[in-house]
């Protein structure tokens, strides 16, 4: 083989960018690329001296003993001289691609001929008529390979010298009629030559019994020609490759034998790559089709276009949801735990962003979210089995929670509104949150017990204690001794000014004016919130361009926002205190309206720079108005308490308050007392008592002070 540099690195480029788009099969850069070169390079060269030997010896021979033996006559003649003329057109067009209808004819009888003799492979029949028509589109006289013409030339030799010939003529003549036949016992001639030759040398003299069908074809006609042999051998040696195939010898040395390696490559491009493809297909249509069963797309993490990574959630809620994720997932590196363990439990009033921020998490760390939703389960529910579920909801959410433990990898079940579900259901995950990671499940109707432990679980329960079931919120003692307990509603340790600003981080996107901020930086955000609280513009930068009438809109707006978000967080504090305290010692209503991130989102929106103080008024007394409306009985109540705790109450809507407060706590002393007249009685001398004590401490109060003043000359 002769190494030429420039055309070893033109196919070197040309096999690059062939490849180029098939990075998943295998294929190693640099390595492959030579190789392939130095390869191909070959491949062309023996092409190139090979002419129609390129065709396989058994092609070529089923070829030529079709058309001088089995083909018909008058149709052999007809045939030819077609072949001649098409055979002028490729010599004055080299490269038409004419061959008319005839290579398809050909193909059609030779497998005829090949169904009715069985002398060749069948699948070879469409090579055959093509290598058919080019030999005879320039003649009549087929091409003889070197190592036929070798062997050929020492049957023959061996016979004369063994004084054979005789009976070999004899033992084929009966079978002159018969040429299927003939080639068979000529076949069975020259297998039993190079046996006998192999076994006296112990040497494989030739080259297997490749070309044996090719020697008998040219025994059976008769037609050896010197001429037509093609000295070329298809076998050449390749050196110098790189690769590290089972098919390259020490030293990087490369057997290439152009016939196996073309069939090959036929083999792999006809027959596995078709095959190949049906697989992949089908395989895509059943993993399609299994994903839909499973609705695997509804477990993956969407985080909300809408969602805000405050500084609240990068300073504090991440640090402590990362602390407990690493006691359940572990940590990458030498320091993983191997006691995984715990479980995570969020606790807010609604509107807090609690499911939303775990799947920012779930979405972040690659898992699937399984989110089960506490109210269709219902408290109903005891039991992890589907089929005990009482309604198609509940046996849903259980079926989700099933294929949670049966996936076993890779997972975050988050079970939502636990305070929906009871105790006795919530128990169940004792033993997945401790040392043990085990839970008794049902799949498919099959009992299992999942082994979770060292696997990427983990478990996260979010409720909201503070809802009119709120008394139903009830968590097993062991289950909450393992579990990290954050409320995301509440003032975590020294994280007021984070907490306080979190409420304005997380309604810029609400405003249309304040979106147009949040997208350019996150950064002016936290200055323009300054300039709006201490109202000083002195030495401030920004990170983005804004003009001078915009930084006044912004600023504006976000004065406004902090009024806003300052009575939203008073009604928060207020609705989670009275959300704390038991029946039994209420003084007043229960105050049941909120003061959410979705309160501050919904207030956000409709805020413009041209409102005036009375408007913005307006724009908050409507809001929480209509949020008072689904409380049914206790809309004036609430309302009148949000009045009190901002200083919006009116002296007349003052004095109804402390009228709601004294029936209040009247009903309160009473309400326990039923139908029980005696009780009642006793009751009611109890309040004209206690009036009576009341009266009496603030007269002995009066009377001390005006002592107090005349003692001081006053």
């Amino acid at each position: 083989m002769t190494n030429n540099p420039k055309k070893l690195a033109e196919l070197s480029n040309y096999i690059q960018q062939f490849m180029a788009n098939r990075y998943t099969e295998g294929y190693v850069k640099g390595v492959h690329d030579q190789d392939a070169a130095l390869i191909v390079q070959q491949l062309l060269e023996l092409n190139e001296q090979m002419d129609l030997l390129r065709y396989p010896p058994d092609v070529r021979a089923c070829a030529s003993l079709y058309w001088n033996i089995f083909e018909n006559q008058q149709d052999k003649a007809l045939l030819s001289a077609q072949l001649k003329g098409l055979g002028v057109i490729l010599e004055v067009f080299p490269n038409s691609q004419t061959k008319g209808d005839i290579v398809e004819k050909l193909t059609s009888e030779i497998r005829t001929f090949l169904e009715e003799t069985q002398l060749f492979d069948l699948q070879i029949a469409a090579q055959a008529a093509e290598y058919l028509f080019y030999e005879l589109t320039r003649s009549n006289d087929f091409v003889i390979s070197k190592e036929a013409a070798n062997l050929y030339q020492q049957f023959q030799q061996f016979l004369r010298q063994q004084k054979r010939l005789s009976k070999y003529n004899t033992s084929i003549e009966p079978l002159a009629d018969k040429p299927a036949e003939k080639f068979k016992l000529i076949n069975s001639w020259l297998q039993a030559f190079i046996q006998n030759n192999n076994n006296e040398t112990n040497t494989q003299t030739f080259l297997s019994n490749r070309y044996i069908n090719e020697v008998t074809t040219l025994l059976i006609l008769d037609n050896f020609n010197p001429k037509k042999v093609v000295n070329v051998s298809t076998q050449q040696a390749i050196s110098n490759l790189k690769g590290s195939h089972s098919s390259i010898q020490k030293g990087g040395i490369y057997d290439l034998d152009y016939h196996q390696f073309m069939q090959k490559i036929q083999t792999y491009t006809k027959n596995i790559v078709p095959k190949y493809q049906q697989f992949s297909e089908l395989k895509k249509s059943k993993t399609e089709q299994f994903r839909h069963q499973l609705r695997l797309e509804e477990f993956k993490p969407r985080v909300l276009s809408s969602f805000v990574r405050n500084q609240l959630i990068d300073k504090v809620y991440l640090p402590l949801i990362g602390d407990n994720l690493a006691k359940q997932i572990g940590v990458v590196g030498e320091n993983k735990r191997t006691d995984l363990m715990g479980m995570l439990l969020l606790i807010s009033p609604p509107g807090y962003g609690k499911t939303t921020l775990m799947e920012y998490v779930a979405s972040r760390l690659g898992l699937i979210f399984m989110k089960i939703n506490g109210p269709a389960i219902g408290h109903h529910v005891t039991s992890l089995d589907p089929d005990e579920a009482p309604n198609a909801a509940a046996r849903e959410e259980l079926k989700k929670l099933n294929l949670a433990f049966e996936m076993g990898d890779n997972v975050m079940i988050y079970v939502d509104d636990i305070q929906h579900c009871n105790p006795e259901f919530l128990q169940k995950f004792i033993s997945l949150c401790d040392g043990q990671r085990k839970i008794e499940g049902v799949y498919k109707g099959v009992s299992k017990t999942y082994d979770l432990r060292g696997k990427k679980v983990c478990i996260v329960m979010a409720g909201n204690p503070y809802t009119e079931s709120g008394e139903k919120f009830t968590i097993p003692d062991m289950l909450a001794n393992r579990a990290d307990t954050y409320n995301l509603g509440d003032i975590l340790g020294d994280t007021e000014h984070l907490f306080k600003l979190s409420y304005i981080e997380n309604c810029l996107t609400s405003n249309a004016i304040l979106n147009r901020l949040a997208s350019k930086s996150s950064k002016d955000v936290l200055t323009l919130v300054q300039m709006a609280e201490t109202g000083d513009r002195e030495g401030i930068t920004f990170e983005a361009n804004h003009t001078a009438d915009e930084l006044n809109e912004y600023v504006n707006i976000l004065e406004k926002l902090l009024k806003i978000r300052d009575i939203v967080l008073r009604v928060n504090l207020e609705y989670i205190a009275s959300a704390a305290q038991a029946d039994e010692y209420r003084t007043e209503p229960p105050f049941k309206l909120q003061g959410s991130y979705r309160d501050m989102n919904k207030l956000a929106e409709k805020v413009v720079p041209i409102m005036n103080e009375q408007e913005l008024q307006t724009l908050i007394l409507s809001h929480y108005e209509s949020e008072s409306q689904t409380l049914t009985n206790g809309a004036e109540a609430n309302l009148l308490k949000f009045k009190e705790i901002n200083n919006l109450i009116s002296d007349e809507e003052k004095k109804r308050w402390e009228e709601i407060k004294d029936t209040f706590q009247r009903n309160q002393l009473l309400g326990g007392l039923g139908q029980d007249r005696m009780g009642q009685l006793v009751g009611q001398m109890t309040a004209i008592a206690k009036g009576l004590d009341d009266y009496s401490k603030a007269f002995i109060d009066g009377f001390q002070n005006i002592s107090t003043k005349l003692g001081e000359g006053e």
